[in-house]
């Protein structure tokens, strides 16, 4: 299949094994439009390197942008949300994250000389109708990713030519509502090109293309609905070049809800393996979706592929637990945090959250203080009994404490109780129990290699009492650099379906209401719930498409795109579970303490924080966003 990092590579080589052949060109290390266009094959090399610069948050998508391959900071977008934090890492979200504005500039002036270039390639006319519905799919992936960063940006449609005069190549800003429009038709104008059957699940066709749309509609009518939460003042909001009138959001929440109808009705796409006969099956089928991703047909949509070593990716090693990270240095990066694994529900719950509780007191949830000695804490015979009924994409998403992995049983502790209650937490010495003579350690094991929790050497080691499992391969990997060659499934079936239910329920659209709870009791159905949701209400949908979704950089947008960040985040910050072994008695025990995450410092988003820094705009002369 297509992929393409290889197609890149190839575009590379064709352009350096080429010079000899074009010797009387100037300049000479470059290929004319003509002869580049002059044939099927120059074509499909050409698109394959506009695919490679689409603004897909894959595996390499970290705070400082897109391929960030050889950077040691390695904090992606579920760091900034109740989703994760970095193990090492105490600062928080920089407005000057995930910025992207030269590169989104040259992929537009890319496409644009294809697209002019279209009219007289010698294909037949077939064949051209699909390359305008690609250059459209591209025109809109990179709109949005230019819109949901900046608002209203400049919008280009044609190659711009160098005559001399720099003020004649200056296009002004759009307003915000202009380029959300834009985008969207050009979602639809691919909708409508494109042929229904492509290449390949990693090139767009019509499906791709109205999924995408899906997305890019629910954005632009979430920030026109949710807009009022911000106040922002200046230039670019009297301009309309941030901030969007909410009478705009109704008619792209029907665009959202009509591109998903087309992914849902064409009958081509579904959920991977929808009606599991247990948890323990849902779970396995839902770690295989993101770790198996080509043989998780019909669910994949849209997939970025990677092929050659050395291109690939680096989470593996990053985020793999201490124990199993075959001598790397740097394990144990993401850890997910407790609020993300307290809206997991039980299998009982019936649509509510259902948090970890470590005790009957009637502040437990809401009790960060440590451990109390007059507090009655639930004790466990194994770490993983207090997450019994979860869920069972808890599981699948999260390796927890006492979990196996690759075999190997994942120790997670942080610390131990003595039988005289002295409390050794993330500190002490080795404890030599009376009762069976053994030695214990504050940390579950004597050598630092063979736990990964609460160690704060090196930041390599959890310190929310949780790591990440999806997409983890349960295989060994290869201890270097860019070695990770798991496919990124960039758009999924599952998100079609929250697109289109998120839509119906913010627009009240009452005619589709029954199709949209159906859809949701689906997607839980595939995660084991047998018992169905009643009705449908923004608590269960948001939370829905935070668990199906987690750590596939959604959530960060999501905030985004509602304004919520500003609520959520106000002089706050997540929290940890901190496993306890409780050696008081005659048999060891495990309790659980919820507890503020160490050396982490409390966050607040300001209003301007939804959008970001328009560079050079003392020599671009576009006016600036608000607080820059």
């Amino acid at each position: 299949m297509r992929k393409y990092t290889i197609l890149s590579v190839l575009f590379a080589a064709f352009v350096l094994t080429s010079c000899a052949d074009y010797l009387n060109i100037q300049p000479k290390d470059k290929i004319s439009q003509e002869n580049l266009f002059s044939s099927a094959a120059g074509v499909e090399l050409y698109m394959a390197n506009l695919y490679s610069q689409l603004p897909v948050e894959d595996f390499n998508y970290m705070r400082d942008g897109f391929d960030q391959h050889y950077t040691h900071s390695n904090m992606v977008p579920a760091m900034f949300t109740e989703e994760a934090t970095h193990s090492q890492y105490a600062d928080h979200y920089s407005v000057n994250y995930f910025r992207w504005w030269n590169s989104a500039f040259r992929l537009l002036r890319d496409v644009n000389i294809l697209s002019d270039a279209i009219p007289n390639l010698p294909i037949r006319d077939d064949e051209k109708a699909a390359l305008e519905g690609e250059v459209s799919f591209i025109r809109c992936y990179t709109y949005f990713g230019l819109a949901k960063r900046y608002g209203g940006v400049p919008i280009i449609t044609s190659t711009q030519q160098w005559e001399g005069d720099v003020d004649a190549l200056k296009v002004p800003r759009a307003t915000e509502k202009e380029t959300w429009e834009y985008a969207i038709s050009m979602g639809k104008n691919a909708m409508e090109k494109l042929p229904a059957v492509g290449n390949s699940d990693r090139r767009a066709n019509k499906y791709v293309a109205a999924a995408l749309t899906s997305r890019v509609a629910l954005f632009a009518a979430s920030v026109a609905k949710y807009g009022e939460n911000v106040a922002l003042a200046g230039k670019a909001v009297t301009d309309g070049l941030v901030g969007v009138e909410a009478s705009a959001a109704e008619g792209w929440y029907k665009d959202a809800i009509e591109a998903a109808e087309m992914v849902i009705l064409s009958g081509r796409y579904g959920l991977y393996m929808p009606n599991p006969a247990s948890p323990e099956e849902a779970a396995e089928n839902y770690y295989k979706l993101f770790t198996q991703p080509n043989s998780a047909s019909p669910e994949v949509i849209f997939i970025k592929g990677y092929t050659v070593k050395g291109t690939g990716s680096n989470y593996p090693i990053f985020f793999q637990p201490k124990q199993t990270c075959s001598s790397w240095p740097h394990p144990g990066r993401m850890n997910p945090n407790l609020e993300l694994v307290d809206l997991y529900e039980s299998y009982g719950s019936h649509g509510e959250s259902t948090p970890i509780r470590t005790s009957n007191a009637a502040n437990d949830l809401t009790d960060y203080t440590g451990y109390s000695a007059t507090k009655d804490y639930f004790k466990f015979d194994n770490p993983t009994d207090i997450f019994a009924d979860k869920d069972a994409r808890l599981r699948a998403t999260v390796i927890l404490p006492g979990d196996e992995f690759k075999k190997t049983k994942i120790i997670i502790q942080a610390g131990l109780i003595q039988q005289d209650g002295k409390v050794k937490i993330k500190s002490g010495t080795p404890y030599t129990w009376p009762v069976d003579g053994k030695t214990y350690y504050i940390y579950g094991a004597a050598d630092d290699t063979q736990y990964s929790g609460f160690d704060p050497y090196g930041g390599n080691y959890t310190r929310t009492g949780f790591l990440l499992r999806k997409f983890m391969e349960d295989t060994p990997i290869d201890p270097n650099w860019d070695s990770g060659m798991l496919d990124w499934i960039d758009i999924r079936y599952a998100e079609v379906l929250l697109n289109y239910i998120e839509a119906v329920w913010e627009s009240e659209d009452a005619s589709r209401m029954s199709k949209a709870l159906g859809y949701l009791n689906d997607i839980r159905r595939r995660a084991a719930f047998t018992e169905e949701i009643s009705a449908l209400s923004t608590e269960v949908i948001m939370r829905e498409r935070l668990v199906e979704l987690a750590f596939e950089n959604q959530r960060f947008w999501d905030l985004i795109r509602r304004r919520e960040f500003t609520q959520t985040r106000q002089n706050s910050q997540y929290h940890a579970l901190l496993p306890i072994l409780d050696l008081r008695g005659t048999e060891p025990k495990y309790i659980f303490i919820r507890s503020k995450i160490d050396n982490l410092i409390d966050f607040s988003f300001q209003d301007y924080m939804y959008y970001k820094a328009i560079p050079e705009t003392g020599t671009n002369g576009l006016v600036q966003n608000p607080n820059f």
